[in-house]
């Protein structure tokens, strides 16, 4: 396979020169690829551009001048090798969430974790084969807040094309990406909630970039004294009697969101690119970081119908933060406006909402997922067995001793049993993935990541979420490079406790490189004696985000068989920053082929003087980008 590559008259010079080197790559990978397989090619170009909502000119760092940025579109079983160009001032790393990455930890793209970050002005190509899944993932920055304005969709359809689905095959597949506008550097955001202020919100949510027409754009200019326009919405245009496949992401960075669309229901099918036992609703629950497959029959009378998108929070006491909602339209083609006997249009459809405070729904809608095709037969036993608190707790500015509850004195942090996680420094010679490959040191402290928290108490005791006396004692806690080793092989247990102090939100649980089976979850504190039992070890849900109910837990089972260094956090932004995460390091196996595999030979270096000029690979490319 031979492809033709010019310099068209918008792509920079170190486009083109990194488009010269996938050249080399797709030509020696098309001799070795399987005769079913492609490599699909993408470039991003990372860089700030100035956009305009509610009136207002922000800059923001965008893939491809793109919000979201590019729907990347393979078949399983293909390659994917996507050159990222860092145009923008910020170090910079992608993430594929969802892809499994067997045996290639290396394109993972978590900074000083998995690798050291591209540099401003620097490139780096990530290259992983999207094997043995389908369905609806999505990429991401993995730098500070970045993510909210840098992803997309990555959807993977079966080889053997849509009329394999083990549903009805849909007229159109829609992807839906719920996100949020920010009118904030997103940096300076991040640097706010690692000090322990996570007051700021969002100003919009969006849907598929737009904000929709519960927001005021700027004053519409001769349309009559105190007229303003109303923000652009996502509009699907559909024809009465089809069936749309609408794969729903939520790239927020804060919260859960309730889906409806009026006058119409959804059939569930798929949830983190993992077919679901079907099963008919009215809204989705969809948490950060979630994936979720409906169709939706247009089969209303023909008009106008909102698709809304309302932002959950936990109700008080729990501290409220001010949250965004949206919406867009669903529009029939065959008349966009109904007229009314006295020739007035009809409005559009309203759809009714859950409250926004209403964590019952949530809770069921994830209870009623069941899978319909297992990847593998669930393990019937696990080797290792953990109890892992979700919290909030606080660590003194100066000293050892400071005041708590909300005091100057303490910065508030995200805790996993106890301890928040102390991101690698930045100057560190070499990422932990480097480390453990190359049996290094490298000067990073490594603290294990307990069986059990380190305090035992009432965890959902709800009088411990206002700041004061109550809560106070159980706020100490301390910051370390938290990791937990597994053999290869090991079966692994996890049960997700969400703690009450200072807070009794939900927490989304997001593993790398790996899927989860979600065993069992319930609300208050787990009780292995009553809930080990309740398993489901024959249908449970695999997924590689798992909401953990506010105030409750949820139980988990995954295979430690993938090496390499992997992410697990918490996949609201806040809790992330502030430093709900943990390591999971997972040993080589006893083959070849159950052992991580050299780095690239084009991994970024985290030496700050590495020279721009010089890119090598195993294809003798040299010099390229000079």
């Amino acid at each position: 396979m031979y492809r033709h590559f010019r310099v068209r008259p918008h792509e920079t010079m170190l486009q083109a020169m990194a488009t010269a080197v996938l050249a080399v790559f797709f030509i020696v990978s098309a001799t070795v690829a399987p005769a079913s397989a492609a490599v699909v090619e993408h470039t991003f170009v990372v860089r700030q551009v100035k956009m305009t909502h509610l009136c207002k000119e922000t800059l923001v760092t965008v893939v491809n001048g793109q919000l979201p940025g590019p729907a990347i579109e393979a078949t399983e079983g293909d390659t994917v090798a996507v050159h990222v160009v860092n145009e923008s001032p910020y170090n910079m790393t992608i993430h594929w969430h969802g892809v499994r990455q067997r045996l290639n930890c290396w394109a993972d793209g978590v900074p000083m974790v998995t690798q050291c970050p591209i540099r401003p002005g620097r490139s780096f190509t990530y290259r992983f084969a999207v094997a043995g899944q389908e369905g609806t993932l999505w990429w991401h920055a993995h730098v500070a807040c970045l993510r909210a304005s840098l992803h997309g969709a990555l959807i993977v359809r079966p080889r053997n094309g849509a009329s394999s689905y083990p549903f009805p095959k849909p007229h159109m597949e829609v992807p839906v990406v719920i996100g949020d506008w920010w009118d904030m550097d997103l940096e300076q955001l991040d640097r706010n909630m690692m000090d322990g202020y996570f007051a700021d919100s969002q100003t919009a949510s969006t849907i598929n970039g737009k904000l929709g027409d519960l927001y005021a754009g700027c004053s519409s200019a001769g349309a009559g004294a105190g007229a303003v326009e109303e923000e652009d919405g996502y509009v699907l245009d559909v024809e009465p009697g089809k069936t749309y496949l609408l794969r729903l992401i939520n790239a927020g960075l804060y919260a859960e969101y309730y889906v409806k669309v009026a006058g119409h229901r959804f059939t569930v099918v798929a949830a983190d690119a993992n077919y679901v036992t079907p099963f008919a609703t009215d809204v989705v629950a969809i948490a950060p970081g979630e994936t979720v497959d409906v169709l939706m029959v247009a089969d209303a009378a023909p008009g106008r119908y909102y698709m809304v998108a309302l932002a959950m929070q936990p109700p008080e006491p729990d501290p409220q933060v001010p949250v965004a909602s949206t919406r867009g339209m669903v529009r029939y083609r065959s008349r966009s406006v109904v007229p009314s006997s006295n020739g007035e249009d009809v409005p559009a459809v309203v759809p009714d909402m859950p409250d926004m405070h209403d964590v019952d729904t949530t809770f069921y809608f994830h209870g009623n997922l069941t899978s319909l095709r297992r990847p593998a037969p669930v393990p019937g036993r696990a080797d290792e067995r953990m109890f892992v608190t979700l919290g909030v707790g606080s660590i003194c500015r100066e000293g050892e001793t400071c005041e708590r509850s909300g005091s100057n004195e303490s910065i508030i942090v995200a805790t996993m049993n106890d301890v928040s996680f102390e991101d690698p420094p930045a100057a560190a010679a070499a990422s932990l993935l480097e480390a453990h490959y190359h049996h290094r040191d490298d000067g990073v402290e490594l603290r294990t990541l307990p069986d059990a928290p380190l305090r035992v108490f009432n965890f959902t005791d709800e009088a411990l979420i206002p700041w004061g006396p109550v809560e106070a004692r159980l706020e100490p806690t301390e910051k370390e490079t938290l990791v937990r080793r597994f053999r290869h092989g090991a079966v692994v247990d996890v049960v997700f406790q969400s703690t009450s102090v200072m807070q009794s939100g939900s927490n989304p649980m997001h593993l790398h490189g790996h899927d989860m089976f979600v065993l069992a979850q319930g609300f208050g504190n787990y009780d292995a004696a009553r809930d080990v039992p309740r398993y489901n070890l024959v249908d449970p849900p695999v997924k590689n985000t798992v909401v953990v109910p506010g105030l409750g837990w949820a139980a988990v089972r995954f295979v430690a068989d993938n090496p390499g260094v992997w992410y697990m956090h918490c996949h609201f932004e806040f809790h992330m920053s502030m430093g709900m995460i943990a390591v999971f390091i997972v040993e080589d196996g006893s083959s070849v082929d159950s052992s991580l595999p050299p780095p690239p030979v084009d991994f970024p270096k985290c030496d700050s003087e590495e020279s721009l000029a010089v890119v090598q690979d195993k294809f003798g490319v040299q010099n390229v980008l000079s």
